[in-house]
């Protein structure tokens, strides 16, 4: 038996008859690009996180990307992020010519620690953009707390927390504005990629529909310098089937974690957890040990696949090598990169995969202990 970290064939045999009839429509139809698809995608993607505006783009970075530009962001400016999390995060940043600053983690939730935000926060800082980090939400109210009394924007990564909420309100719906990828892996996934920006205003709204579109507002009206970050037709037609089932779909990952937390919660291990303000919608079920490559080579060759999100902080990419002024100290950002193992768990998981996968690791532990 092997047992994939993910498996879209399963999804998409699951939901077959909608997403044919979906992209029939857009081949039938031959309009492909800011079509009706898209334009009925935005509204019901902001419906469903509770913002007043959507703008459907490219990807998740292309979201984060013009979302900085939306705000006028510039070279004149720091933006505070974590460095555990996709490279794309503070790529983002560095394409606008601003700094990124990576800030500690909370080494619970691996997100943005609130406590260690202040010391970050400089003259130059414009921005606070957290990630809300394997379906769990950052600790949101004193990062609010924080960029209000100093007059910041609050950008959310919310690329791999699709429905996921803090305090009663879905990630996106945070801050200023909130970044979404639609990349095939995540909760809600196209076929190819996409991406989301969602905020309540509308400035910024009309702002982001033009950066999108090569700065235009009317056609051949180009009011400001712009880019070609465009989320197709046939994306959002998949998407809208698909948003149909997220809700269903993230709850049978929150009940499939249930079940690694009881088949695991008393092995020497570190378990996910669910703050009590959060609800985790568990894009990704994220362990720690110490020995992960032991642990991760003895499942391989067991069939169980697992993945490492992130094994490397990324001011020690060498992408990064420059852009930070300093020495870079994060000792829990560190430990916990040393320690994560991303477990198999999609909606379309059975009861008997995570069973095996729990077994299996068990068996590892009683070997290596002896």
């Amino acid at each position: 038996m092997t047992i994939p970290m993910l498996d879209l064939k399963r999804e998409y045999q699951s939901i077959k008859n909608d997403i044919d009839r979906a992209l029939a429509g857009v081949l039938n139809n031959a309009f492909f690009v800011l079509g009706e698809n898209v334009a009925a995608f935005e509204q019901e993607f902001a419906a469903f996180i509770g913002t007043r505006f959507a703008v459907g783009v490219g990807s998740g970075m292309a979201a984060l990307h013009l979302a900085l530009r939306a705000l006028e962001i510039g070279p004149a400016h720091e933006v505070i992020t974590v460095a555990n999390t996709a490279a794309a995060t503070a790529m983002a940043i560095a394409a606008t010519g601003a700094q990124p600053v990576f800030c500690d983690i909370d080494e619970r939730t691996h997100t943005l620690d609130p406590e260690k935000l202040s010391q970050k926060i400089t003259a130059k800082t414009r921005v606070i953009l957290p990630v809300h980090l394997f379906g769990h939400p950052a600790d949101m109210a004193p990062i609010v707390s924080a960029a209000r009394s100093r007059g910041l924007f609050i950008v959310e990564d919310a690329c791999q927390s699709h429905g996921a909420a803090y305090r009663g309100k879905k990630t996106g719906a945070l801050g200023d504005i909130g970044c979404f990828s639609f990349y095939p892996s995540k909760n809600l996934g196209c076929y190819g990629d996409g991406g989301m920006v969602t905020t309540d205003d509308a400035d910024l709204a009309d702002r982001l529909r033009m950066l999108r579109n090569y700065g235009q507002r009317g056609r051949y009206e180009h009011l400001v310098m712009g880019y070609n970050s465009r989320l197709d037709e046939l994306q959002a037609a998949v998407l809208r089937v698909k948003l149909k089932y997220l809700d269903a779909w993230n709850q049978k990952r929150r009940a499939w974690a249930g079940i690694y937390h009881e088949l695991l919660h008393d092995l020497p291990i570190v378990l996910p957890v669910e703050q009590q303000d959060a609800r985790h919608v568990y894009h990704l079920y994220v362990i720690r040990v110490t020995d992960r490559e032991g642990l991760g080579r003895f499942l391989k060759t067991s069939g169980v696949m697992t993945n490492i999100h992130y094994p490397v902080p990324l001011y020690r990419q060498p992408a990064f090598a420059g852009l930070t002024t300093a020495p870079v100290q994060l000792p829990v950002t560190e430990q916990c990169t040393a320690q994560i193992l991303s477990l198999p768990l999609f909606p379309w998981i059975t009861e008997t995969e995570i069973q095996r996968v729990a077994g299996l690791i068990k068996k590892w532990l009683s070997q290596d202990q002896k």
